[in-house]
């Protein structure tokens, strides 16, 4: 008769919301002033190379008000104070990605070209 497998339970670590390096804030009451990544994008901002001052806990940890979220769903929130205008790509570069994208997208054998990436197989 086979034995029967032991599943291990993966140990999960809980982290004490006093202990966590940065400010915790539920989804919808976040401070003025804080925002993400998409936000800012919205926004024409980018974080300027500026670390997160603040997480946006997850929705699954809002029942869990004494512990720090660890999922990966989380958001880093980001100062628009500091947050710096979007980069504007200059003429060369704008260049060089059309052509990057017209290699991606014509086939080799027949030259033609399609409105859609191709697979890497058929590429090489």
């Amino acid at each position: 008769m086979p034995r029967t497998r032991h599943r291990r339970r993966r140990e999960i670590t809980r982290v004490p919301r006093t202990g966590a390096a940065l400010p915790e804030h539920d989804r919808g009451a976040a401070p003025e002033g804080l925002a993400t990544r998409r936000q800012l994008r919205a926004l024409g901002l980018s974080p300027g190379g500026h670390d997160p001052v603040a997480v946006l806990r997850c929705r699954a940890c809002a029942y869990q008000p004494g512990q720090s979220c660890i999922h990966p769903t989380r958001a880093w929130l980001y100062s628009v104070a500091l947050a710096r205008p979007k980069g504007v790509p200059t003429l060369a570069q704008e260049e060089a990605l059309d052509r990057a994208m017209a290699a991606r997208s014509t086939c080799p054998q027949c030259r033609c070209r399609y409105y859609f990436c191709l697979q890497a197989a058929v590429l090489h």
